[in-house]
């Protein structure tokens, strides 16, 4: 279950999704195997295969919007369609290989959009409970770094894929830590409450609309920025196919040094 220190006021729909896709990743990891969690059982929305760990927790997540009245937006299941103003774009799982595996880096993270703009966002790590939560246009209680410069900054990276290499090593040469959890949700709110300096995918354009739309969220209420690589704006769409490169960082000129290392 989401811990304690999620606000009271977060909207009720976000809450009933969080706990019911808490609840529903307790449970899987209860009744299946680590090989069975991962076994891949159908293709999503998003063309990208589904774990049955995703597939487990994205029910619930379904469940549960429909009851609270709100459209959805998951990368299994795609747009599904309550007669609502109100979308919840979702991740139910960010980080699958990783909660299928037992490893302790995977969330659930979400967006609250009326008509087409994300107005609240909420991030809920599952193996420890810890909860972020922000409102488009109002200060979070938690603070990015505050760093300027890359030069000895501690970032969170993708792992280098085919064509990434070169932009990965030139952003390594000047860091002092670089760490990969494969959990772009969670590692972009480390970047909001300042435990990270920045997060980038350094090319690869692997981001889909609900990996970065609570980060275009909370990351900014934080007093940092959430940008693409190459400019492209972040909006909604249900069009799952649409990718990005995210950058996310904690002030704009950080964010704009390490944007022009990678692109060289």
């Amino acid at each position: 279950m989401p811990a304690d220190d999620m606000p009271a006021d977060v909207h009720p729909a976000l809450a009933a999704t969080a706990i019911a896709a808490s609840g529903a990743y307790a449970g899987a990891r209860r009744d299946f195997t680590r090989a069975q969690l991962r076994e891949e059982i159908a293709d999503g929305a998003d063309g990208t295969p589904t774990m049955r760990v995703d597939a487990i927790v994205e029910a619930a997540i379904a469940e549960a919007a429909a009851k609270a009245g709100a459209n959805l937006l998951s990368e299994e299941a795609g747009f599904i369609d309550n007669g609502s103003a109100a979308t919840l774009v979702i991740d139910p799982v960010d980080g699958s290989a990783n909660a299928a595996m037992g490893v302790p880096l995977s969330c659930f993270a979400g967006a609250l959009v009326l008509d087409d703009q994300p107005v609240e966002a909420l991030t809920v790590w599952f193996d420890t409970g810890r909860a972020w939560s922000a409102r488009t246009g109002e200060p979070t209680p938690f603070r990015t770094s505050g760093r300027t410069a890359l030069k000895g900054s501690s970032i969170c990276m993708m792992r280098p894929k085919r064509g990434t290499e070169e932009a990965w090593m030139r952003v390594a040469n000047q860091v002092e830590r670089i760490r990969s959890l494969s959990t772009t949700c969670l590692e972009t709110v480390l970047v909001a409450e300042g435990s990270v300096d920045a997060f980038a995918d350094p090319g690869s354009d692997t981001h889909r609309l609900m990996d970065l739309i609570a980060a275009l969220v909370t990351v900014p209420a934080a007093g940092g920025v959430l940008l693409d690589l190459r400019g492209r704006p972040l909006t909604f769409d249900p069009d799952l196919s649409r990718r990005w490169s995210g950058i996310a960082a904690a002030t704009p000129a950080l964010a704009d040094e390490l944007i022009t290392t990678i692109l060289g």
